[in-house]
């Protein structure tokens, strides 16, 4: 409940990193750049797999899906970011606010479903061969790839809820580069307790049980690879998984550090260094997907080597 001399908050301010002023432009013209190597990057992997008839199974199938999803996922932060940088115009709407940061979190739990459905997708073609083409048919890729969507979409609705009933009164300064939960719940004028327990329970919910899932897959299919007799074979069956595991690792790796801990009181250098913590996760790590899974999977590789080389003969 407001009182008489609290006015509610229609818009916030993000501040960025005010601690480097003076670099700005800097940032901006970086966080340019990523951003179009991102899109490029994304766009490049959802056209080959499109194109290549040798790159039509499921495990491409949900590639191109995580890279519609980052594409979505960094457009949801980085323009505003620019906007930020150059100092134009720093404010959100509130309505625009809780809707940036709900796509934040929606986008962010699809891909984690996305990634635990593709280790769970390598584990049948490596551990079940011969039922894998009927276990894994156009049919089930799709129910699945749908299925993460609105599962994304409805298991964030509680946290949103919960958030959306706290009030706002000022100060409206979020002290971040985006619309995140825990700078914005240290905005409320009321104790943000039962918000804080609503988002760490769903996060944590959401990514230790994703990467559970693709815990036990590996563990699965390392030893049934170890079970393989020739070195060629293990190596090849390794090879499928290689870019997966890379991508896996440092995407995890970051929620978890960010998400999975309960939300406390941190200090300016704490603030800082989770800052610069998401620009990995929202704006590094898109850039570095698409450059992970061309360099070290073969079957990209010629893929898009045989792209290249058709438009150069045409």
């Amino acid at each position: 409940m407001l009182t008489g001399n609290q006015t509610a908050v229609t818009h916030f301010i993000i501040l960025g990193f005010p601690s480097l002023k003076n670099l700005q432009l800097l940032l901006f013209f970086m966080g340019l750049v990523v951003y179009i190597l991102t899109l490029c990057g994304h766009l490049i992997i959802i056209t080959i797999v499109r194109i290549d008839q040798h790159l039509q199974t499921p495990m491409y199938f949900f590639l191109s899906n995580f890279s519609f999803l980052e594409i979505w996922y960094t457009s949801n932060i980085v323009p505003k970011m620019l906007e930020v940088f150059l100092d134009k115009n720093k404010s959100i709407t509130y309505a625009g606010c809780i809707t940036q940061l709900y796509f934040l979190i929606t986008l962010g739990t699809a891909e984690c479903f996305i990634l635990a459905i593709m280790a769970f997708d390598r584990y049948l073609a490596i551990c079940n061969p011969l039922r894998y083409p009927t276990l894994m048919n156009d049919k089930v890729c799709l129910k699945l790839a749908v299925s993460s969507w609105i599962g994304a979409f409805i298991v964030n609705i509680p946290p949103l809820v919960a958030l959306c009933r706290l009030p706002f009164c000022g100060p409206n300064e979020i002290n971040h580069f985006f619309c995140d939960a825990p700078p914005l719940l240290k905005l409320s004028c009321t104790s943000p307790h039962e918000a804080e327990l609503s988002n760490f329970i769903v996060a944590t919910s959401v990514i230790v049980s994703s990467f559970l899932l693709i815990l036990i897959s590996y563990i699965l299919i390392l030893i049934a690879v170890l079970k393989i007799p020739s070195s060629t074979g293990r190596q090849k069956a390794f090879s499928t998984c290689g870019s997966h595991l890379v991508v896996v690792t440092i995407f995890y790796g970051t929620l978890m550090f960010m998400y999975v801990r309960p939300t406390s009181n941190f200090s300016i250098d704490s603030v800082n260094f989770n800052k610069i913590v998401s620009m990995f996760y929202t704006v590094v790590t898109p850039m570095l997907n698409p450059i992970i899974y061309c360099l070290r999977n073969k079957e990209v590789k010629d893929a898009l080597r045989k792209a290249i080389s058709g438009k150069l003969k045409s």
